[in-house]
């Protein structure tokens, strides 16, 4: 049987290509060769595309060609600069393995869309909605799901710091992991706040503190065959949880310990899976996504954000839920590729 022509897009432009990079490097301990004829299509954090052998250390030196997806339907896949000769490669799915700003936001999907290769994850709508964490707090609001009380301000906007109860957290709103977010304890801390979340984005959230225990939930498929994984608990001893902001985060965290399953009763694990669910359908997402969420003292659930392409790291939280759930992330791989393939068409 043939093998299916893989792409796999890793690095980006955003704060979280290293991120990416190391998601693509446990993709490819876990990709079934004998299924899958991988492709891997590494982008600097110039823009550039480049044709790798793999995803590994020194990839962005010693790849072999330079590539662009292209939006030509009929080439369905990438087109090959070398020495001002053109030639293509044929993809039968691409696995955009993409984080954040212009992976995980909409564009990336887009790009897809025009080129018509079929690929894994959220379409261009959810993928833009989950990103912007106001309009999915919109969206969860009219399907019933609780979030905190917000305000959305632009960058350079003059904030009355005053009309605030505090303890309040200020978020770039169209950011991914915690790149830019700041817990605000005091009127006079907001005006930096701003300016650290203004780096990363040009509209700002300031969000009500949630009084509860942070808990995840994986989900994978498309409405109505929905998989969840077993729900985690973010344990803090001190701070507030930055995914990804650790020098060396394969050896852990320096304020946050993962605990899978969630140490939570039985009643609150199925709540706090059933509102992800709740969550992913009202988002239209398909594919996969991870949904941050608090529970709190009074069994609510309230929604922290979602993420479109969470990270597949040998630390991240999505693999970690799916395998105490039973899959393994070989088998997550497969049915994200089926999916795309034989999905919902676009």
């Amino acid at each position: 049987m043939d093998r299916l022509r893989i792409g796999i897009v890793f690095g980006g432009s955003s704060e979280e290509h290293p991120v990416s990079v190391k998601s693509a490097r446990e993709v490819a301990k876990n990709l079934d060769s004998e299924k899958y004829e991988p492709y891997w299509i590494g982008i600097r954090t110039s823009g550039v595309w480049m044709l790798c052998d793999s995803p590994e250390p020194g990839w962005d030196h010693d790849a072999r060609r330079t590539v662009v997806l292209s939006p030509d339907r009929s080439a369905h896949g990438l087109l090959i600069v070398d020495d001002e000769r053109v030639s293509s490669i044929r993809l039968d799915v691409v696995l955009p393995l993409l984080h954040g700003k212009l992976g995980e936001d909409g564009a990336m999907q887009g790009l897809l869309e025009l080129s018509g290769v079929p690929y894994v994850g959220c379409d261009v709508q959810s993928s833009a909605v989950c990103m912007d964490k106001s309009l999915a707090y919109v969206v969860a609001r009219s399907a019933g799901i609780a979030t905190p009380n917000f305000w959305v301000v632009a960058a350079n906007e003059d904030v009355d710091s005053g009309q605030f109860t505090y303890p309040v957290f200020v978020k770039p709103a169209r950011s991914g992991s915690s790149f830019g977010v700041s817990k605000v304890t005091r009127q006079d801390e907001l005006p930096s706040a701003l300016e650290t979340a203004g780096q990363y984005d040009s509209k700002v959230l300031i969000e009500e503190a949630v009084d509860g225990r942070e808990v995840g939930c994986a989900i994978l498929g498309s409405d109505p065959d929905l998989i969840a994984g077993e729900v985690d608990r973010v344990a803090l001893s001190h701070g507030f949880f930055r995914i990804h902001q650790e020098d060396s985060p394969e050896t852990g965290s320096e304020n946050s310990l993962f605990i899978v399953p969630a140490d939570i009763p039985e009643e609150s694990r199925r709540l706090v899976q059933d509102n992800a669910k709740t969550i992913y359908r009202a988002l239209g997402c398909r594919g996969l996504a991870r949904v941050d969420m608090f529970l709190t003292a009074e069994g609510q659930v309230v929604l922290n954000e979602v993420n479109t392409m969470p990270g597949l790291t040998s630390y991240s939280r999505y693999p970690r839920m799916m395998k105490a759930a039973g899959l393994s992330l070989s088998e997550v791989i497969d049915r994200l590729v089926s999916l795309a393939l034989h999905g919902v068409k676009r």
